[in-house]
């Protein structure tokens, strides 16, 4: 009887692993990497008042979020090409420098498994400056 048992263990675990139990395949892709090319303006003097910075480049998507120093910030999509977002008074009142990026959520695919997502990508840094 327990050599039975022992048999039905070791098919049992067989056809688990057959199935790909342990290895399931979430295949997301990266999504477009976004660029910036322009921030206008690209600078501005400590102690300002607020103002709306333009974010120009390429690959952002609908719904990409303007990043200043590595913070999301409430943005505006304008275009692929195009974003725009309000810089409070409170972040340029000390001189200094900012990095901004643009970052391009994940999404989760409608397959099985989740397949068909994308991951999220992050621009490379520009140096906005606090004079």
């Amino acid at each position: 009887m327990k050599t039975i048992y022992s048999c039905l263990l070791v098919v049992l675990i067989a056809i688990t692993l057959a199935c790909g139990y342990g290895s399931k395949n979430y295949n997301t892709s990266p999504g477009a990497i976004p660029a910036i090319s322009q921030l206008s303006p690209d600078n501005t003097n400590a102690g300002t008042a607020a103002f709306m910075m333009t974010v120009n480049g390429n690959n952002f998507a609908s719904n990409a979020n303007v990043n200043w120093n590595g913070v999301a910030q409430r943005t505006t999509y304008v275009t692929g090409s195009q974003l725009m977002v309000a810089i409070p008074a409170a972040m340029i009142s000390n001189s200094g420098t900012a990095q901004i990026t643009v970052t391009n959520p994940a999404s989760i695919g409608n397959g099985p498994y989740g397949m068909g997502g994308v991951l999220a990508q992050t621009s490379q840094p520009v140096t906005f400056t606090i004079n």
